[in-house]
């Protein structure tokens, strides 16, 4: 499993952005898949995760209501759709993947991240 989130860029507060998580090594279909975000100066920060079904969305209070994950697994694919954006969303976002862990820091891959600025 080799992860690379893409997607990030400069938006207005109130504005939409969607993030996509690739997956360039063998298909990670039965993998949890979570994304985290990190501020500058703060911690990692979970963000989002879901099955590798598809099912039972999971969401950090900060986000819900306003983020949705969701994945193609024909595609080998992840996506995080960010709506309503507020500058305290400004991070790196970065997409992990295992075969057991639905989030944390320990999960066994991760990708290099994509930059979100949200302008007030």
């Amino acid at each position: 499993v080799q992860l690379q989130a893409s997607g990030g860029g400069l938006v207005q507060a109130g504005g939409s952005l969607r993030l996509s998580c690739a997956n360039s090594g063998p298909r990670f279909g039965e993998y949890y898949m979570a994304w985290f975000r990190q501020a500058p100066g703060k911690e990692r920060e979970f963000v989002a995760t879901i099955k590798w079904s598809g099912a039972s969305p999971s969401y950090s209070d900060s986000v819900k209501g306003r983020f949705t994950i969701s994945r193609d697994n024909a595609q080998n694919k992840g996506y995080l759709q960010m709506n309503f954006v507020k500058p305290e969303d400004t991070a790196v976002y970065l997409c992990a993947a295992d075969p057991f862990r639905a989030y944390g820091p320990d999960m066994r891959y991760w990708g290099k991240g994509t930059l979100v600025t949200v302008s007030s």
